[in-house]
């Protein structure tokens, strides 16, 4: 699949799964936009996209600022003229028991995961139906399911996938498709951040007994971001190795 002229921006692209969408879409020809907080992320994103004959640019916001959201969107439409691929993928997890669980810890993950999604989806949005073309793709989790220690994390990611259907149906006239994707455990920093014991234990309860990679998530993202996924909206695709299928703790 070939996206050449097409535009994207990818919230939370300066590492993992979001770095790893880009650098796919930039290599179907995406003109990719790299957003992170992290401002040496983004420029070493930015820099090896280039590297490799690609053409990106990055920008520094926060995805639960309306102002920065803004603010972000009318750079991209001043440099490419447009925006036609959004992928929601910025998130964070604060993971406690409910009984160690603060309203701080609930609020901040909401913000960023719930929050940031519709932020991005009502501007971009705004811009996608003035060329009445637009493939928006949020990134949920299997943990919407449900899964111990992460109520905070599982809602917004649940609440992710009901925006999701929510803006299909409102959306779907404008030429605009809203689709969703729920990775199950990923190779990225925060897998290898964990105790062997934690690992061992999540692999056990693998149906295909390995993890996957962002390029798994990547894939399927190029697939909802294409021409010819046209005619598919609302949907959510588990990219978890099977993992959906069952909840077995290990």
């Amino acid at each position: 699949m070939r996206f050449d002229q097409r535009v994207a921006m990818i919230t939370g692209s300066g590492s993992g799964i979001g770095e790893g969408i880009a650098k796919t879409l930039s290599a179907a020809g995406v003109k990719v936009v790299i957003n992170d907080l992290d401002d040496q992320k983004i420029e070493r994103v930015v820099g090896e996209i280039k590297a490799d004959g690609g053409t990106a640019t990055g920008i520094r916001a926060d995805v639960t600022k309306l102002d920065e959201v803004e603010a972000m969107y009318a750079s991209i439409v001043r440099e490419f003229g447009q925006i036609d691929i959004l992928v929601n993928n910025a998130g964070i997890a604060r993971d406690k028991s409910i009984r160690k669980m603060s309203e701080a810890d609930w609020d901040a993950v909401i913000d960023v995961n719930l929050k940031g999604v519709f932020l991005n989806c009502k501007v971009a949005s705004e811009y996608m139906r003035e060329r009445n073309y637009g493939r928006i793709i949020n990134i949920s989790s299997r943990a919407w399911l449900g899964w111990p220690g992460q109520a905070n994390y599982a809602a917004s990611k649940g609440g992710v996938i009901s925006l999701t259907r929510t803006l299909a149906l409102e959306l779907g006239k404008k030429g605009i498709t809203v689709n969703c994707i729920a990775p199950g455990i990923i190779e990225t920093a925060l897998w290898h951040s964990l105790p062997e014991d934690a690992k061992a234990r999540l692999l056990k309860a693998q149906p295909t007994g390995k993890i996957g990679s962002p390029k798994d998530i990547a894939n399927a993202a190029a697939f909802f971001a294409a021409d010819a996924a046209g005619y598919i909206t609302g949907q959510t695709m588990f990219v978890c190795g099977g993992k959906s299928l069952f909840a077995n703790l290990g």
